[in-house]
C-alpha cells in the first residue's frame, strides 16, 4: 500500500488484505493489472475495488427497510386489532337494538339508534382504509428503496455498467440456458490500446471519462440480451447468450470501430485528443466449462490482438494457429 501510495483506510486495508491472502483470485489479477498499466490507485479506483472485490451488499438499506417493516406490520396489527374490537362493539351494539324491537320500544328511535350504528361502523370502516392505504404506500416504498440498493450492489460506480457481482450472476444464468437448450456462448474482452500513455498524458480524470465512454460504446453496440460489465481496471467485458464465436467476431468488429471512430474532447479545454482504440477477445463457452477458464482463453486471445498490433479483433480459434506456427 505505501508503495502504491494507498491511504491508509479501514476499506483499503480491507481490499489490500485479500489481495496479499490471494482471495479472490479475480481481485489479485485486477490489482496486478492496474499496478502492471502503472494506474494510480485514487479515490475512484480504491473506491470501486473495495465495492467490487470486498464491500457486502448494502447493508445499511436493508437494516433500514427492515425497520421500516417491522413499523408497518405493528401498524397492520393495531389496525386489525382495533377493527376486530370495532366489530365486536357494533354487534353487541346491534345486538341490544334487535333486544329492545322484541321488548316493543318505539320503532323510529330503534331506527335512529341502528342508522347511528351503522354511521359509526362506515365511519371506522373509512378510517381502517385509509390506515391500510397509508401502509400500502409504505411497503411500496421499502420495497423502491430495496431494488434501489439491490442495483448499486450490481453497478460498477465509474462506468454505470453492471460489477463482477452482476457478472457472476448473468454467466451462471447463461451457463446453464445454454447447456440446456444446446445453444452457443461466447464472451468478449476489451482492453483499451495504450492506456496507460493516455493517462500519463491527459490524467487519469481524462482517462475516466475514456473509460465512461467505451462503456457507453459497448452498452449501445450489444444486444438487449447480452450483458455488458466491467471487469477490472480499464477491462471491459460483454456476455453473449446465443451467439457463436462468428457472431461474437462480428459483434466485437462492431464495438471495436465505433470507438475508433470517436472523437474525445477534453471537457474543461475543449481540446480534441488523439482517437483511441481497443484489442479484443472473443472466446466460446465450451459445455460445463467454468467462467474462469471461458475468460481465460479470451484473455490470451485478447493479449494477441494486442501483441499483433493493437486495434483488433482476434478470436480465440487464432490461438490454435499461433501454436501451430510455434
Amino acid at each position: 500500500m505505501a508503495a502504491e501510495h494507498v491511504p491508509a483506510t479501514p476499506d483499503n486495508f480491507s481490499v489490500w488484505f485479500a489481495y496479499s491472502m490471494g482471495v479472490p483470485s479475480d481481485l489479485q489479477r485486477a490489482i496486478d493489472i492496474l499496478i502492471g498499466n502503472k494506474r494510480k490507485f485514487d479515490a475512484t479506483i480504491n473506491r470501486d475495488l473495495f465495492s467490487t472485490y470486498v464491500a457486502a451488499p448494502d447493508g445499511s438499506a436493508a437494516a433500514l427497510a427492515s425497520q421500516q417493516l417491522h413499523a408497518v406490520m405493528d401498524a397492520a396489527q393495531v389496525f386489525l386489532a382495533t377493527a376486530i374490537a370495532d366489530n365486536h362493539a357494533q354487534m353487541r351494539a346491534i345486538h341490544h337494538v334487535a333486544d329492545q324491537g322484541q321488548a316493543g320500544s318505539d320503532p323510529k328511535l330503534l331506527i335512529q339508534q341502528l342508522m347511528s350504528e351503522l354511521a359509526k361502523a362506515a365511519s371506522r370502516a373509512a378510517k381502517l382504509e385509509a390506515g391500510f392505504a397509508e401502509r400500502t404506500q409504505e411497503l411500496d416504498s421499502i420495497r423502491e428503496t430495496l431494488s434501489k440498493s439491490e442495483e448499486r450492489a450490481r453497478t460498477d460506480t465509474l462506468t454505470g455498467l453492471p460489477n463482477r457481482r452482476a457478472l457472476d450472476e448473468f454467466f451462471r444464468k447463461a451457463q446453464i440456458a445454454a447447456m440446456e437448450q444446446g445453444e452457443p456462448l461466447s464472451l468478449l474482452m476489451l482492453d483499451i490500446d495504450h492506456f496507460k500513455s493516455f493517462n500519463d498524458t491527459f490524467g487519469h480524470g481524462v482517462g475516466d471519462q475514456v473509460l465512461r465512454l467505451m462503456a457507453q460504446v459497448l452498452r449501445d453496440k450489444v444486444r438487449e440480451i447480452d450483458l455488458p460489465a466491467r471487469y477490472g481496471g480499464e477491462e471491459l467485458i460483454a456476455v453473449l447468450p446465443g451467439a457463436d464465436l462468428a457472431v461474437a467476431t462480428a459483434i466485437a468488429e462492431r464495438i471495436r470501430c465505433s470507438i475508433a471512430e470517436c472523437q474525445i474532447t477534453r471537457r474543461s479545454t475543449g481540446e480534441i485528443l488523439p482517437s483511441i482504440t481497443v484489442s479484443i477477445g472473443a472466446s466460446q463457452f465450451q459445455p460445463g466449462e467454468a467462467m474462469n477458464d471461458l475468460v481465460e482463453r479470451c484473455d490470451r486471445a485478447l493479449y494477441l490482438a494486442k501483441r499483433s498490433g493493437r486495434n483488433r479483433v482476434v478470436a480465440e480459434s487464432e490461438l490454435d494457429r499461433e501454436i501451430a506456427a510455434v
